[in-house]
């Protein structure tokens, strides 16, 4: 099969991307192009690639040796693994060009003169230098006219105006094929990806978002960033994501931010919700106090095995809040009433449904003190092989949980979802 010398930037997104002896190297994400010269074609420098490990990297166009209808094959397979991060003057094609305006002065469509038009597409074709051009742009009618809404139309670059690094950074920009990437995308991954775009794209797309898949996604983020992605939105809906996030990770968010800027946002909250926030915030943050979570699985002794089990299906909760089920004394809202015991979840697997959680009680469960530091919290968990661990205050009571995950975001430096562990970048 004959190579494509051109193709529409859409349609590369996903394909495989591999090596000359076959072997995958990852997934094509996005096209990087240069918006440096305005009004002369953009040059296309190369593709975000994504790899097995989520992590998007930057492959030059001139390692590109073919590309067919499932694949894009590459002239080696070792590959500079630096995470991708856009220069100035350079875009991402679908993140960023995709769904801007436009306008078109093409003699063959008279009738669409001065009008705004959506972009689509971009089509790309190797010239005979092998530089890889944007030499047509797809686009889309916004209204009714003597054309039908939503028609597409393909025209050459040079008849199209609007598409430059000044107009990019202009709000307004539509983010359906933005969201259309993220769709399938696990909240860490758009995370890193986000933090890959202008913080003007950055907004527009999380603004998009639904209140829990954002809050999922800001808590993938370093605080900086949460920062100012909620205070780009409406403050009542910032009010509403906070509500959909972790209470530690809320509490956190508001240690680091200036008081008035946290009373502000915790005003806007449901009480119930900044009441568990507050009580976080009453502990240091590098304790067992400051890095729980308020909200474990609680029970009552005379809960039957069926109900635990319904608990730990829940999907919102993650397998280490799931691997343990909490016994107390009513309440069993935190701080609970007296601490009797835990149920580990392999243990519900092994009793009849109708069995009490009463009665599998692991009373001696090793527990953590709300002022145990992090080395403590690090060396109970490497002794006793547990992912999740109660919290117990003086008097017996259950305050909340320590997962390892939280534990281990706690104890790396505060910077290190921002870290290139393989290098500087490109």
């Amino acid at each position: 099969m004959t190579p494509a010398l051109k193709v529409f930037v859409a349609r590369l997104v996903g394909l495989a991307v591999l090596g000359p002896d076959g072997e995958s190297i990852g997934r094509v994400r996005d096209v990087v192009v240069s918006m440096h010269m305005p009004g002369k074609q953009p040059r296309v420098l190369g593709l975000a690639v994504e790899l097995t490990t989520r992590r998007r990297i930057f492959v030059p166009m001139l390692r590109v040796t073919s590309i067919e209808p499932d694949a894009v094959t590459l002239t080696t397979g070792h590959v500079n693994l630096r995470r991708l991060r856009l220069r100035p003057n350079e875009a991402l094609a679908v993140g960023q060009v995709l769904d801007t305006r436009a306008r078109v002065d093409d003699p063959d469509y008279p009738e669409l003169a001065g009008e705004d038009l959506t972009v689509v597409d971009l089509a790309i074709e190797q010239t005979r230098t092998r530089d890889w051009m944007v030499n047509r742009v797809a686009l889309r009618t916004l209204r009714k006219g003597l054309r039908r809404r939503g028609e597409t139309i393909v025209v050459q670059w040079r008849h199209v105006h609007g598409i430059s690094t000044l107009e990019l950074s202009r709000p307004g920009q539509g983010v359906e094929m933005a969201l259309a990437q993220f769709e399938d995308m696990r909240p860490a991954d758009v995370a890193h990806a986000l933090r890959e775009l202008p913080n003007k794209r950055r907004n527009e797309i999380a603004s998009a978002f639904d209140n829990e898949r954002l809050a999922d996604v800001l808590q993938e983020m370093p605080t900086d960033d949460q920062s100012a992605i909620l205070g780009s939105v409406e403050p009542d809906r910032a009010a509403d994501v906070l509500e959909a996030m972790d209470p530690d990770d809320v509490a956190d968010l508001m240690g680091e931010l200036p008081q008035a800027e946290a009373e502000a946002f915790l005003a806007r909250m449901d009480p119930e919700d900044v009441e568990s926030v507050r009580r976080l915030l009453l502990h240091s943050p590098d304790t067992a106090g400051g890095v729980m979570t308020p909200e474990p699985l609680i029970l009552t002794a005379n809960a039957t095995v069926s109900e635990a089990l319904a608990r730990v299906r829940d999907p919102d909760i993650n397998s280490a809040a799931a691997s343990m089920v909490f016994v107390v004394r009513p309440p069993t809202n935190t701080p609970t009433g007296k601490f009797l015991g835990a149920v580990h979840t392999q243990a519900l697997l092994r009793e009849p449904p109708a069995n009490l959680v009463g009665g599998i009680l692991d009373k001696e469960i090793p527990r953590l003190l709300p002022g145990d530091t992090l080395d403590k919290m690090a060396r109970f968990f490497a002794t006793y092989n547990l992912v999740s661990a109660p919290v117990i205050d003086d008097d017996g009571h259950l305050l909340g949980a320590v997962v390892v995950d939280d534990l281990l975001d706690a104890m790396l430096p505060r910077d290190w979802r921002e870290t290139d562990l393989e290098g500087t970048d490109r």
